[in-house]
């Protein structure tokens, strides 16, 4: 990854200290600062720790978006991903991470929107030097509909899968020069999961809710600071506050409007409890992405809605942003 130091027009727009400039001013500095320097230039600095956008977008395919990704950079090298979803592979291209500097994928959640992508990365690392195993956490499953996270790499790139020609990857044989590792992590229940620990950094995961589909969220501790993904989920039981309990920054799911009813409310939080859960776990930044056409437009009103709650910063998340904590 380069290593060029980005302006400091670009710090000021992209850190969390530097939030107080008026964003109309960042865009139009940025537009003319950086027209012929690359994605990581524009965005993301070269030490501490960074959170980038690799997709804000949901399932739709006319929201001009990527699907659910994220980026955990840490003193210039990409550790963890969360979520692999549609474009995440060309976000990582764009972004010049090095794959092998990658300790680990986890998934929220197995539906397509958050995994199309995984496929593309283990095929195209084939072409890179990596020698370290890599591991995939995601959940686990008792429902047919949605196999877990060991099976479902299996049905991948496993000798029946979809993509057989893959399946060296699952052995110490792999043509890629490294093992796909993946691990199963409780989807049920209130237990907390901690499971994950390298040198650089530790990652911890609880159930959430999201109707009947298998779902985790993420807390990622690195760098002395912590990052938590919600995934999609509605608060059933309160867990999240706890969990994210004074968390650097908070990224979570905005596919509803606070207007929203029936089924929609069964799947994902309403931007007033998103701004509840946040002041509960004294958050220093909300960060909303999973942004879908219905929520688009009704920026205002979510705003307002989370700030009657809610005293921290609250961004609304696009592809490729990177927000230094």
């Amino acid at each position: 990854m380069n290593t060029t130091k980005p302006s400091g027009v670009t710090r000021r727009c992209s850190s969390f200290h530097g939030l107080r400039v008026l964003f109309s001013l960042c865009a139009a500095a940025l537009l003319f600062a950086h027209s012929s320097v690359t994605y990581a230039e524009q965005v993301c600095g070269d030490s501490g720790v960074w959170v980038q956008i690799f997709g804000s977008g949901g399932p739709e395919i006319d929201d001009g978006a990527g699907g659910p990704s994220y980026a955990v950079w840490y003193d210039n090298k990409v550790r963890a991903l969360i979520d692999t979803g549609p474009g995440a592979s060309v976000a990582f291209d764009l972004a010049q991470g090095n794959f092998a500097d990658l300790e680990v994928i986890a998934f929220t959640q197995l539906q397509s929107d958050h995994t199309a992508d995984l496929p593309a990365f283990i095929k195209g690392s084939s072409f890179l030097d990596r020698t370290e195993p890599l591991v995939v956490l995601g959940p686990d499953s008792n429902n047919p509909m949605y196999p877990d996270t060991e099976t479902f790499i299996n049905r991948l790139i496993g000798p029946q899968g979809a993509y057989p020609y893959l399946q060296d990857f699952l052995t110490h044989k792999s043509s890629g020069g490294y093992r796909v590792r993946a691990r199963n992590v409780p989807a049920a229940g209130k237990k907390r999961w901690a499971g994950f620990g390298s040198e650089n950094l530790k990652l911890a995961a609880i159930p959430v809710n999201h109707g009947d589909v298998p779902t985790l969220a993420w807390r990622v501790e690195v760098g002395g600071l912590s990052v938590v993904f919600t995934g999609d989920f509605n608060n059933l039981k309160n867990v999240m506050p706890e969990f994210a309990k004074d968390a650097d920054a908070l990224v979570a799911s905005h596919a509803i409007g606070e207007n929203s009813r029936g089924q929609l409310r069964e799947l994902h939080a309403l931007p007033s409890q998103l701004g509840r859960i946040a002041q509960q776990a004294d958050a220093r930044m909300l960060v909303l992405s999973h942004r879908m056409n219905r929520t688009k437009g009704r920026e205002s009103q979510s705003r307002a809605k989370i700030e009657e709650h809610y005293g921290g910063h609250v961004l609304f998340a696009n592809d490729g942003e990177c927000w230094g904590l």
